[in-house]
């Protein structure tokens, strides 16, 4: 197949070369269940499971002991949030702060919980996508018993103050969950302060179908409980026989991630900055989204044209999205930009791009020479 342009790195990346290589052995030489303790097939499978636990771990400063492998971000943060709830469920009332900018993986888990009694907040953002810390304060109540914000938006990569948000949990003991699934090995990722944290292998170069929520270690607030029951696997946070190619996998891609992020990153920022002049010179264009964001991620609306159409051209020879994978066979427009302010019709005539590590100064170019045609013809 010719296939097109590759500029949606938020929705998936393409494996590295170095996982692939990595993951191999894992499908055929080494075919062991890591849950079989008793001879060699089972020690080896859990030996590459540890150590890329440990590789994981590295990628955002925890222990491997913290580590709790699942199948990927979205069952990450169903653990994290209905875990909690589950554990505070002796409690008269449970209160939850969110924001309305959030991945549906959270938001729907949520609106899940609503129907179970929980009491939810969700706070709005400003044109620029940021929360008001200052609301974020007000909205905190005596039963409030997690605060859950992502690191960086998955639609415009906006990046939350999350140092200010896991002291402000700190200080009122209350659990902070980040979805840090876009952030981790695109930036910097800490784990101090935070009580939870989902990633994912597919969106850092590595497999699909493999994730892991951090759980602090050490801590005196109620730890998740468990959602998938079945053996106790996974120090009985999730059960079910590990995928260990994947896992590996996932290992590999964190360890080349903490070699190559910040070099990648400002490489990226240029392209991504050429890409956003180039199509920002067009008449009724707009960036949406404030400045600080991931460098490889922009939004941009373009005015004057009709959304699924422009979508459908462009994706002739340019692969992009209107927004989240998860939501793109939906023809409404982003919740994120409507959150923002946006209006729906040009909520839909927004296209995000997201570059990655094969991306070229060249593809930019042709792909800036593509839209910026699309958007003359669509409008002529």
């Amino acid at each position: 197949m010719n296939y097109p342009i590759y500029l949606d790195h938020n929705a998936t990346t393409p494996c590295s070369p170095e996982v692939i290589q990595a993951m191999l052995p894992w499908f055929g030489e080494h075919f062991g269940n890591a849950a079989s303790k008793s001879h060699a097939f089972g020690w080896m499978a859990e030996n590459g499971v540890e150590t890329a636990r440990e590789q994981i771990a590295n990628l955002i400063g925890a222990q491997a002991k913290e580590i709790i492998l699942t199948s990927g971000a979205t069952e990450a943060i169903n653990l994290a949030i209905k875990g909690v709830f589950n554990a505070y469920s002796k409690e008269e009332k449970q209160h939850f702060i969110t924001c309305l900018t959030e991945h549906k993986a959270v938001l729907d888990t949520f609106h899940a919980l609503e129907l179970e009694g929980a009491e939810v907040t969700y706070l709005p953002v400003d044109s620029e996508g940021n929360i008001d810390l200052e609301q974020l304060k007000a909205a905190i109540l005596p039963h409030t018993t997690m605060i859950c914000l992502m690191w960086a938006n998955n639609e415009t990569g906006v990046i939350h103050p999350i140092d200010r948000i896991s002291r402000l949990a700190e200080a009122h003991n209350i659990i902070f969950f980040t979805d840090a699934v876009q952030a981790v090995g695109k930036i910097p990722v800490s784990v101090s302060g935070i009580h939870l944290l989902a990633l994912t292998g597919h969106k850092l170069f590595g497999p699909k179908g493999v994730g892991a929520l951090y759980i602090r270690h050490n801590h005196p607030l109620p730890k998740p409980q468990t959602q998938i029951h079945g053996g106790g696997h996974e120090k009985g946070f999730r059960s079910g026989t590990l995928n260990v190619p994947a896992i590996v996998g996932f290992g590999k891609a964190a360890e080349v991630r903490i070699a190559h992020m910040k070099e990648e990153a400002k490489r990226l920022e240029v392209l991504r900055d050429l890409l956003e002049n180039k199509l920002l010179s067009l008449p009724d264009t707009n960036l949406n989204g404030g400045q600080n964001r991931l460098s490889h991620v922009t939004n941009i609306a373009f005015g004057g044209v009709e959304g699924e159409e422009l979508l459908r051209k462009v994706c002739q020879k340019v692969a992009v999205s209107s927004g989240s994978a998860c939501t793109s066979i939906s023809p409404k427009p982003s919740h994120v930009l409507g959150a923002m302010g946006i209006n729906s019709d040009l909520g839909r005539a927004s296209i995000r791009f997201s570059l990655g590590r094969n991306t070229t100064r060249q593809e930019v170019l042709d792909a800036a020479e593509w839209l910026e045609n699309v958007v003359r013809e669509l409008r002529g």
